[in-house]
């Protein structure tokens, strides 16, 4: 689970390809804002990924997987 709450793009971008490096076919991440949902997906979607993102409560738990 990657934790991006409170922190603004690019920032949750990096994160996540950060972790994409290790090669695993499964990331989890939680953001607080629409913005980075948006980043978030445009990057890992350009990588390969395919990304469902479900939102409560004003934040946004993304699953992301090859």
């Amino acid at each position: 689970m990657i934790d991006a709450r409170g922190r603004s793009c690019p920032e949750p971008v990096v994160m996540i390809r950060d972790a994409m490096k290790s090669g695993q076919k499964e990331y989890e991440m939680v953001v607080d804002a629409q913005v980075c949902v948006e980043n978030v997906t445009r990057f890992a979607e350009h990588a390969g990924y395919k990304v469902s993102v479900a939102e409560k409560d004003g934040e946004f738990v993304m699953k992301i997987r090859k």
